[in-house]
């Protein structure tokens, strides 16, 4: 019996979510990330495209924009991609 295992292609649909939050004002807001965090999360598992887009999205965070709740966002992020 062959099993076949579909490749995801999540990180794609991260990274369009991404632009279109960016491309509305220039920023990302907590909840918009949060919307990308949740696209990596829905298959039960952060691969390793989703990781980096992740890191791609959060580099492109002005530090002026960074408020609290992006700050905890942020950390979320941090504690499933770093663990």
């Amino acid at each position: 019996m062959v099993i076949f295992m579909t490749k995801s292609y999540d990180y794609i649909e991260m990274a369009f979510r991404s632009i279109e939050c960016f491309s509305k004002d220039g920023k990302l807001k907590a909840h918009e990330l949060g919307q990308v965090l949740a696209i990596a999360e829905r298959d039960g598992t952060i691969d390793q495209n989703e990781i980096r887009v992740l890191r791609k999205i959060i580099g492109k965070i002005k530090p002026s924009e960074v408020d609290r709740a992006m700050r905890d966002k942020l950390q979320e992020i941090s504690n499933k991609i770093n663990n």
